[in-house]
């Protein structure tokens, strides 16, 4: 059988204003049918928090700690909850819903995408797993981060999240994107979510290195960000018999970066919900 042709980006390090725009003008330009699937690799400087689409800023974050730090802050098209991304891989996909790798809803392509992510991370010596999903039981208390609990076919290892992901879908297309943990760093996420008391802090933030973890700490040692990159790569091709073609962005996503951009900055989407 012919592979399948994807472009494969790797648009580096950007700010989480750039970064967010570039995942939806490709998600825009391929809904028009003017590119290719996509698989996306990127970094951000600063460290950013992202919020998930519909968390409530004011509820959930002080700002004065996120200046204090010196974090960005953006929230996301995605769902889901807050993310630090400081020492990771983020990567992003983007398909049509009919795509073999998207049909059957949300958490069947939330799977297929997961074994490749996790194939590529076992080649690294990883152990990893994909989670089935949430136990029963509610929380003492539910922080506003992603990465205290795996959700649906995110990546663990020893039952500490080490993947984060989330997924949205607007006119065909699905969009998904998440984090890759090289270390770390729940202090200055811990320290930027409102909690009700600082021993609650505290207690939450111990919990949540029990239960998260970073791909250093996994493997004993620091891996590159490009052989990571390199070994999902072969992963997809090997599963799903995808032949990614190195790219860049086309003229017509450059065309959409200002405005969408502008908005990923602008006060009134960040304080939207």
């Amino acid at each position: 059988m012919p592979a399948e042709t994807w472009r494969l980006l790797d648009t580096g390090v950007s700010d989480p204003y750039t970064n967010m725009a570039i995942d939806e003008a490709i998600l825009l330009e391929h809904r028009e049918g003017k590119t290719p699937p996509t698989l996306r690799f990127y970094a951000w400087s600063p460290p950013t928090i992202s919020l998930g689409y519909f968390q409530q800023l004011e509820k959930e974050i002080d700002l004065e700690a996120v200046k204090e730090r010196g974090l960005g802050l953006v929230r996301r098209l995605t769902g889901g909850r807050a993310v630090l991304h400081d020492d990771e891989v983020t990567y992003s996909v983007v398909a049509r819903e009919d795509h073999p790798l998207m049909i059957g809803g949300i958490r069947p392509s939330y799977l297929r995408l997961a074994k490749a992510l996790a194939a590529g991370l076992r080649e690294l010596g990883a152990p990893v797993e994909i989670a089935s999903g949430r136990k029963g039981g509610r929380e003492e208390h539910t922080t506003a981060a992603c990465f205290d609990a795996p959700s649906w076919y995110e990546i663990t290892c020893g039952g500490r999240k080490l993947v984060g992901s989330a997924q949205t879908r607007k006119g065909g297309v699905v969009l998904q994107h998440g984090s890759i943990v090289l270390t770390l760093n729940g202090d200055d996420l811990f320290a930027v979510l409102k909690m009700p008391s600082e021993a609650v802090r505290q207690r939450l933030l111990a919990k949540f290195y029990h239960q998260a973890c970073g791909l250093e700490e996994v493997l004993g040692r620091r891996v590159e960000a490009g052989v990571i990159k390199e070994n999902i790569v072969r992963a997809f091709t090997r599963l799903y018999a995808v032949e990614f073609v190195p790219g860049g962005l086309t003229e017509g996503e450059k065309g959409r970066l200002k405005e969408l951009r502008a908005k990923y900055a602008a006060a009134d989407w960040l304080k939207r919900r």
